[in-house]
């Protein structure tokens, strides 16, 4: 069935950014933010989903919006947060567009306002939002952090209303369209036909008028407004995962380098807090495992879920998890020798005592034997 393309384009752009913010924040209600009033997250699955559907429920902040000027002219910008219990933030911004063809939207991907860029107000924002949650966060990060940025173009559908529209024939038919804005490239023609089929390999429609295209940098969404919410919180979840596990596989890049410097370098007596260290950090990243697991847990082989097998496998979740877990193992060995090495040297310790102590009594007999 052959699609007519549409006369415009009518939907919005999703900036997703996740900050990680410390190790961990209080689970307690929280009244504010920002002078905001928090709210919990609530999602109506539209789609075929299990009966007792679990879905994580973050707390929420939808802050006041902002009139810029963007590539297209002037837009209002939506902003919405989200605290997760992991220690991290998610800032979801939304502008909206009304173009002509998909290449007009590739200017969106950086996009930059009048007064600046998008990425350097949100950095500002997430700044604002850490130091006033700062005293609810355990173990707080001195510096904000890299964010994980995605992007999600959300086309509203049906795209034709003359015809009957099917979303995968006019996948098929814009196929190269749609990787060179996935990929945000300018020149259409440069682009290659693997390329192309690469970066729209991974797409799921529920229904024949809805697509979900997922690359790593970049996702497009063609559905109902009304259904946006699900897909895009659940990417928010992936990205923030994603977010969560490099900044875990920074932090133990950093405690495995403290702890061979320190073990060169240490007197033996150090070796205690070595010790108490690694196991600290073991416990964290335990936990951590199961925090983010909970985040993104489904159950039944749905729809969503299926969005987030596809996320997952761009993201390159499992493999982040291998070299967490492969770090952590080599963790555990150094703390199993550590500790084997302390045990050695506490029983060398009592063997010696004891000699000295069996010898100072053959001395003490030997002084009573001559008087």
């Amino acid at each position: 069935m052959k699609t007519d393309p549409p006369s415009r384009y009518i939907g919005e752009v999703v900036y997703l950014f996740a900050f990680d913010l410390g190790y961990e924040m209080q689970r307690g209600p929280l009244a504010s933010l920002l002078g905001q009033p928090v709210k919990e997250f609530v999602v109506d699955a539209s789609k075929r989903a299990p009966r007792q559907l679990f879905f994580y429920r973050p707390q929420t902040v939808r802050l006041p919006p902002l009139d810029r000027i963007g590539p297209r002219g002037p837009v209002r910008v939506e902003r919405t947060v989200k605290l997760l219990p992991v220690g991290a933030i998610s800032i979801a911004v939304r502008v909206p567009f009304s173009v002509d063809e998909l290449g007009d939207l590739v200017v969106f991907h950086d996009i930059a306002f009048s007064n600046g860029s998008l990425s350097d107000e949100v950095r500002q924002l997430a700044s604002d939002i850490a130091l006033e949650l700062r005293p609810r966060i355990m173990r707080p990060h001195e510096h904000l952090g890299i964010e994980e940025a995605y992007t999600v173009f959300c086309l509203s559908a049906p795209l034709t209303s003359e015809k009957p529209f099917g979303a995968e024939e006019w996948l098929g038919q814009n196929r190269r369209q749609i990787a060179a804005l996935l990929t945000e490239e300018p020149d259409i023609a440069s682009l290659s036909a693997q390329e192309a089929d690469e970066s729209t390999a991974r797409f799921l429609s529920y229904y024949g008028r809805d697509l979900v295209i997922v690359d790593w940098d970049a996702a497009l969404l063609l559905d109902e407004p009304r259904h946006f919410e699900e897909t895009l919180h659940l990417m928010e979840l992936a990205n923030l995962q994603l977010a969560e596990l490099e900044a875990y596989d920074r932090m133990l890049d950093d405690a495995l380098d403290r702890a061979y410097r320190d073990l060169r370098s240490r007197p033996l007596r150090s070796r205690a807090s070595v010790l108490h260290q690694i196991g600290e950090l073991r416990i964290d990243l335990a936990r951590l495992s199961d925090q983010l697991s909970n985040i993104t847990k489904f159950f039944g082989d749905w729809h969503l879920a299926r969005i987030y097998q596809a996320l997952a496998a761009r993201f390159h979740l499992a493999d982040w998890h291998h070299s967490i877990d492969d770090k952590l193992k080599t963790l555990d060995d150094l703390y199993g020798m550590l500790a084997q090495d302390r045990t050695n040297r506490v029983m060398l310790i009592l063997e010696v005592t004891i000699v000295v102590l069996f010898i100072l009594d053959l001395v003490m007999l030997y002084v009573q034997m001559r008087h």
